[in-house]
């Protein structure tokens, strides 16, 4: 019966491609996804982005990211999240609530291909606690390596993981409090891992990170 099942199926969907064969048609291709505009993406960018994150995507304001050289989907994805109120902050809420799909494609795209400036890690002291916990984690409390799933040099691995190599320390101890707390709740893995960091732990790790390259 299960064959049987199948064999039907499968006759249905290919109902209307033998129709357009027999008809002397072609069948019609599934339509394609469009291709990002990169010309439109800078326009929006520069009008909606370009003050709290840099022209081109390299923020020198130590409480916002950077973006440029970040992978695209994971961009877009985050941008879905803001304007859907799954990842909670009233100001990239307001502004993402503008944006359409094509939009937030356009703008992922062209950031993306902008060049990351490299960082420096300032607090001297915390560095080596930070590389120990980046690239082998604790494992007597079971915290995973952030290079595991953000890679040995921070470039992560599109498009779930984002790269993090360079990014301001503030805003990773930031978002890994946030994470902690709870007020960041669009990633499970995350909220997991800083949930075992104690404060000492997110700024040597944060500070170590902000110096990868």
């Amino acid at each position: 019966m299960k064959l049987l099942a199948s064999l039907l199926t499968a006759a249905i969907l290919a109902a209307p491609v033998f129709s357009a064969y027999a008809a002397g048609e072609t069948p019609a291709a599934p339509p394609k996804a469009a291709k990002p505009d990169l010309v439109k993406g800078e326009a929006s960018y520069t009008a909606v982005c370009a003050a709290c994150h840099g022209a081109d995507g390299n923020s020198a304001i130590a409480a916002n990211p950077k973006l440029s050289q970040q992978h695209p989907e994971y961009l877009v994805k985050q941008l879905h999240e803001f304007k859907s109120g799954k990842r909670n902050n009233a100001i990239m809420k307001g502004f993402a609530s503008a944006l359409s799909d094509d939009d937030m494609k356009n703008i992922a795209y062209w950031v993306a291909s902008k060049a990351a400036k490299p960082g420096f890690a300032k607090e001297k002291e915390l560095v080596s606690l930070g590389e120990r916990i980046y690239r082998g984690g604790i494992a007597d409390r079971q915290i995973a390596a952030c290079a595991g799933c953000h890679s040995p040099n921070g470039a992560g691995i599109p498009a779930q993981y984002p790269r993090l190599s360079g990014q301001h320390a503030d805003y990773t101890v930031a978002q890994l409090n946030m994470f902690r707390d709870g007020s960041r709740a669009n990633s499970t893995q995350m909220t997991q891992v800083a949930a075992k960091l104690n404060d000492k732990e997110i700024k040597a790790v944060a500070d170590y990170i902000a110096g990868l390259r």
